[in-house]
């Protein structure tokens, strides 16, 4: 396991591979029990994983409770993160309004058995709550010290660039970090989200990297157990062979598994971990094993390396169109900035 600081606005040391842990209880219709979800507690732990993800809504809180258990008196070893937005479902629970915040934030501190979260996401954009109560609402719980960080989940980039922007000239707490939807099968964040996540030096959580488990390649074996995708979050994150970039991308995946001796999985998991290698952008990835198994199935992409072809073919089988207005731009760069028309070559004074 790899460590790095999450993004250019906080100085939290975070290891490659977060757990994501919806699949902590069995609440809902899919899950772990907890005698299996401690052996994946305790193998992530003792790969040297030290991000855990949770949120009140995980398993109607019994993720949280869960984790409360396994930390013991190993608190301070790990970055403990979780979320608020969607709560018990019912409307005075509900939402990113600071009501909801507020209530929030204790309850998971109780089933954590912690005085303090070291993240703090906005869940989800209930496309209500001003942005600016938002902000103010997580600059108060830092200042009270029952969380260390703060960021936004499932956003849209606009909102999240404008919660940094009144963050840093107001001089409350900084938003460090996005997470997003990001695989190779579903690689929208490439608009608008990543681009403003390294422009602003935010850290990216990647929730997903499987897409629901297509990219394993295991729903294409028609003997496969339909009822393997309904243990995926009821399958509602399953993306499926929806068309032909769908089945080009798997198909390259698996050729590139053969060539590497390697499992599709490896194969998915180390192009998300490389792909951002190169910039300045600060990523983990968030795996959500259910078993033992599963944890040890995601592990063991850690020590597989893409070689740049590999990752190139990857990008290319898999990108997605920008629209409008990154493709007009990109055509009209050679034409209207480019040294063929007329280059302007400006100078700066060195003082």
């Amino acid at each position: 396991m790899k460590y790095q600081i999450f993004g250019q606005k906080s100085g939290l040391r975070v290891s490659n591979l977060a757990l994501g842990t919806g699949n902590f209880g069995t609440v809902w219709p899919f899950g772990s029990t907890k005698e299996e979800a401690k052996l994946v507690f305790d193998r992530y732990a003792g790969a040297g994983g030290n991000f855990i993800d949770t949120a009140d809504q995980y398993q109607s809180g019994a993720s949280e409770s869960y984790i409360g258990e396994f930390l013991k008196s190993e608190r301070d070893n790990f970055v403990i993160a979780s979320k608020y937005s969607a709560g018990s479902g019912e409307l005075n629970t509900t939402g990113n309004n600071r009501k909801a915040m507020m209530r929030a934030v204790e309850e998971s501190l109780k089933r954590l058995k912690t005085d303090r979260l070291d993240m703090y996401w906005v869940h989800l954009n209930d496309g209500q709550t001003p942005i600016e109560e938002i902000v103010m609402g997580l600059d108060d719980l830092v200042r009270q010290g029952k969380i260390n960080y703060a960021g936004f989940s499932n956003f849209p980039a606009w909102r999240v660039a404008n919660a940094a922007l009144l963050a840093d000239l107001r001089g409350w707490a900084p938003i460090i970090g996005i997470q997003t939807e990001y695989n190779l099968i579903e690689r929208t964040a490439d608009r608008e989200l990543l681009p403003m996540a390294e422009a602003l030096g935010l850290g990216v959580a990647f929730w997903s990297p499987l897409a629901g488990g297509t990219l394993t390649g295991k729903y294409r074996n028609k003997e496969e157990d339909p009822n393997s995708r309904k243990a995926v979050a009821g399958g509602m994150l399953v993306k499926d062979e929806k068309g032909e970039r769908e089945t080009a991308i798997i198909d390259l995946v698996a050729a590139i598994a053969q060539e590497k001796g390697a499992k599709l999985i490896d194969v998915a998991l180390a192009w998300i971990r490389q792909k951002h290698d190169e910039c300045s952008l600060s990523t983990v990835t968030v795996i959500g094993p259910r078993t033992l198994q599963q944890l040890e199935d995601n592990l063991s992409s850690i020590d597989l390396v893409l070689t740049a072809d590999q990752i190139k073919q990857l990008n290319t089988v898999s990108q997605v169109s920008l629209g409008s207005p990154h493709e007009i731009t990109e055509q009209s760069k050679n034409n209207l900035f480019g040294r063929g028309s007329g280059h302007i070559e400006i100078k700066h004074a060195v003082a």
